[in-house]
């Protein structure tokens, strides 16, 4: 919470927290920032490590030019447009309700991560300046009418394997397609650090061309992603994704790329599956060699239990794109899914050798050893996790889940596990399909049909892939069970 000084009266921060939430980034973004752009932080004389700032400082700092960086914050929820059936409930801590909107959404409370988040998207209203106010026009005031009728056209181009795939209209601004691709690099990295990089490169993008529906992909990709590779919340995560995307497709109707990012948040953030499916396909139509649109419709097909289509498309998308890395993670998790662990082992083990920093493969190695009952390196993976995602929780979760074992094997294991995922849980730092997760593998049936209807109350995106988690597998023939996975719109597996 902000202060006043005592003998300025200018309101301050009074820590690297309450600075980040004001920008709603990161620490580590803020350092660079302080570091590579002068960012106004003042030290305590005297202390280790104590920092403040002056918010009237933060915003001046905010509106001046930084050798072309904007150092934008992340637009809110409140910036968004109306989206229709999507109501953002009072109070709610995370979870999307699907009810029709009864309220102008400008009326309508913020869902949040816990109270920072509040104050900082409050404050960054408050003091966006130029820069926001460019974007927050941009959701609302739409495209002019000449640029969508410029850009139905389309350019071949070289894709990274060489193959020539169809490319959107690029800007008529040099530098934001610079911008853009910049973003581009960064965000194919898929590191923290990397994807609020591109985050910065996307929204510099948008304010030099408003118009042009590639760097809305950028910002709807990057908050598809932000989800996974760091803490942001799937709240607030999807509800941006959305309106980029949306705002990408309008701009721009034939662009693929635009397509596939509005399949993603559809399909995996609104749980509109049917939607999702049709946007996949139709990315792939406008452009077959669209690896991106591949890939991620492989993923939907997976959660849809679809196995052999989901591995037509993850090879289709290797053969586009054999350097990414990305792709060959989430192949190695299909060919786990389909039953063939030891091909999963290897692909991933190989992957985790070459770049360690990379999550992806620790988060599904973590997974293969589980089910190979191989508990010392499924705890070895899951606290590599936890590391890599800079997740104090999940580091507290792999404390006790060691401990457990080092006690009593693999029951006080999953016993240490349960008793701090449910304190986590009471404070809405868990997602109830983990913990659901963890019931199942200690056989407490009961609770787990609870949690995991929390998790759908919820819109918990885990469930979304509850069919092809084996630990569930004994609750197929639970009528609780099934009922579940009939409101999901998912096919429903065989009881084993």
């Amino acid at each position: 919470m902000s202060a006043s000084s005592p003998s300025t009266g200018r309101a301050r921060l009074d820590s690297w927290k309450e600075i980040a939430a004001f920008f709603g980034r990161d620490q580590r973004t803020l350092n660079r920032w302080e570091k590579e752009l002068g960012l106004p932080v003042h030290r305590l004389p005297g202390t280790k490590g104590r920092v403040y700032a002056y918010t009237d400082e933060l915003s001046d700092w905010l509106q001046a030019p930084h050798n072309g960086v904007v150092a934008t914050p992340e637009f809110g929820v409140e910036h968004l447009p109306e989206v229709p059936g999507l109501t953002l409930l009072p109070g709610r801590e995370g979870p999307v309700d699907f009810r029709p909107l009864e309220v102008p959404i400008s009326q309508v409370a913020v869902p949040s991560a816990g109270d920072y988040r509040i104050i900082g998207r409050l404050l960054a209203v408050a003091i966006l300046g130029m820069a926001a106010a460019a974007l927050l026009l941009l959701f609302h005031a739409g495209a002019s009418q000449s640029f969508r009728k410029k850009s139905q056209a389309s350019l071949p181009r070289q894709n990274s394997s060489g193959g020539v795939v169809l490319a959107s209209m690029p800007s008529h601004d040099p530098d934001a397609e610079q911008l853009y691709l910049k973003g581009r690099f960064y965000w194919n990295k898929r590191t923290p650090e990397d994807l609020n990089r591109a985050l910065d490169y996307f929204m510099q993008a948008v304010v030099h061309d408003p118009n042009y529906s590639q760097a809305y992909v950028g910002l709807a990709d990057c908050y598809n992603l932000l989800r996974e590779y760091t803490l942001m919340p799937s709240s607030e995560a999807y509800p941006r994704a959305l309106a980029a995307a949306k705002k990408a497709v309008e701009l721009d109707d034939r662009s693929s790329e635009a397509h596939a990012s509005l399949g993603f948040v559809s399909f995996f953030g609104m749980w509109d599956l049917a939607n999702g499916e049709h946007e996949f396909r139709r990315a792939i139509d406008l452009n077959p060699n669209n690896p991106v649109a591949h890939h991620w419709y492989a993923n939907a097909l997976l959660a849809l239990h679809r196995l052999p289509e989901a591995q037509v498309e993850i090879d289709r998308a290797q053969q586009l794109d054999p350097a990414s890395s990305a792709i060959l993670a989430d192949k190695g998790n299909l060919l786990l899914v389909a039953g063939q662990r030891n091909e999963a082992l290897t692909l991933l083990k190989q992957m985790e050798s070459r770049d360690p920093a990379f999550r992806s493969p620790h988060l599904y190695l973590r997974n293969v050893y589980l089910r190979k009952q191989d508990y010392p390196n499924f705890l070895a993976e899951l606290r590599a996790d936890a590391l890599l995602m800079h997740n104090d929780s999940a580091v507290v979760i792999a404390t006790a889940a060691e401990k457990g074992f080092a006690a009593g094997g693999p029951r006080r294991m999953f016993e240490g596990m349960l008793q701090v995922q449910k304190r986590l849980y009471a404070k809405h730092s868990l997602s109830p399909t983990d913990l659901a997760e963890t019931c199942a593998l200690l056989g407490n049936n009961d609770d787990a049909l609870l949690y995991l209807k929390e998790a759908y109350e919820q819109h918990d995106e885990k469930l979304l892939f509850v069919e092809i988690l084996p630990e569930f597998d004994h609750l197929h023939d639970q009528l609780a069970y099934r009922d579940l996975i009939t409101r999901m719109n998912l096919p429903a597996t065989s009881a084993p």
